[in-house]
This record gives structure tokens, sequence and C-alpha cells, in this order.
């Protein structure tokens, strides 16, 4: 079976996996999919860095306690779980030193002639620094142009958030443009910029080579 094949006929080439280690001054990033007994930390990780990340992700119309409790966290997975195994995302838990600091998802993946995506993450607040979202976003990108099939990913960002807008740089994404108003953000129509990168852009050492090449990362 030829590979272009493959990629057409499967619902959910690349799924489910593992990828990296690689090593960042913060320490050893890996990504993992989502398990169900990630909820306590999941929960404790959200629930504590409120203030940090509630400026950056979609309003909470349930209310963010209830949003990310403990209780909640069985049926966050089990969509994320469900989507993954209808080839319609690669839903990632982001570890640093073997413990749960963030998540990273492929989400909307359309295949025939579009071949995309969009990408987003988060990483707990004392994990913020020191090159996590950096390799995370490395290890998913290059994962979506290699097994995964893709041909484009696009992230949307706040132009207020700076931390953001250098861990998009960094890894290679170009600005396309502004979105006016694009989503509701902590109780108000937030512009967003518009970030993306093709399979072209990426190729052909990909994001983790460039990472290791410019001594911002090791391969352990």
């Amino acid at each position: 079976m030829s590979a272009a094949f493959h990629l057409e006929s499967s619902r959910h080439p690349g799924w489910p996996t593992r990828l990296g280690p690689l090593r960042v001054p913060a320490g050893v990033v890996a990504l993992r999919p989502p398990k169900l007994l990630d909820g306590s930390a999941w929960s404790r990780i959200r629930l504590r860095d409120r203030a940090y990340l509630e400026n950056w992700e979609p309003t909470a119309t349930d209310g963010w306690h209830d949003r990310n409790s403990v209780l909640s966290w069985p049926a966050q997975w089990s969509s994320l779980r469900s989507l993954a195994r209808r080839g319609q995302a690669l839903p990632f838990v982001i570890t640093v030193d073997g413990e749960l600091a963030g998540q990273i998802t492929v989400g909307n993946i359309v295949r025939g002639s579009l071949r995309s995506a969009w990408v987003g993450y988060w990483v707990a607040a004392d994990r913020a620094r020191g090159g996590v979202a950096t390799a995370a976003v490395a290890l998913v990108v290059d994962h979506c142009f290699g097994e995964a099939g893709l041909h484009r990913l696009e992230a949307t960002v706040r132009p207020e958030n700076a931390a953001s807008l250098r861990v998009l740089g960094k890894a290679g994404f170009r600005e396309e443009g502004l979105f006016q108003r694009y989503l509701d953000v902590a109780h108000a129509w937030r512009d967003h910029y518009c970030y993306a990168m093709t399979s072209e852009e990426a190729s052909p050492e990909g994001l983790v080579r460039r990472l290791v090449a410019g001594g911002h990362a090791q391969t352990p």
C-alpha cells in the first residue's frame, strides 16, 4: 500500500502516539495522549493558574471552576479521545520530567485536498519559561507534517500575548493577518493574529532539528 493511499484512506494517521523526548532548560519535554487518570493533576494546575490562563482562553460560560474541576475531566477526556479516534484531532498532554505540565491539541483536522488543522496549547505557569511550549510546538508540528500527513497548520493568538507570539515566531510560523473580534475571551470579543506554516516551510530538517542545531534543545 502506498503512503499516499494510506493518508487518504485512514481516519486517524499518526494516532495514538508519543512524541519526544526533547531536553530544554526547563527539563525533558514529551507529549503523550491524555489519560483518564490525568484528572487530578490537570484540575490542580488549571484551578491554581486561573489568573495566568483565563486571559488567553475562550470564556468559560459555565464558570472557570466548573469547567476545570476534577469532575469535568472525564467528559473532556472522552471528547478528546472520540475526536482523535475519528481523525478530527490529535490531543496531547505535555509532560516535563514525567509530570503533567500542559496540553497541546491539533484540532479541526480536514483531509482531502486541504489537509489542514489548527494548533493550540497551554503550559502551567511554573513551566512557562525554559522552552517547554517551544519544544511542544516543534514536536507536534514535525509529527503533523510527517506521520499525520497534514500540509498546513495555523494558530491564532491575541496581540497582547507576547509569550505565545515569541513561541510561534521562534518555531517559524508566519503572520497571515488579523482576525478582528474573533473569539470571546475573558468576557469580550478579542482580536487575534493568525499565524500559519506549511510543510514546505518546515522541511527538510524539521523544527526539532532546527531547535537542536540552534542550541535551544537537546535530544536525550
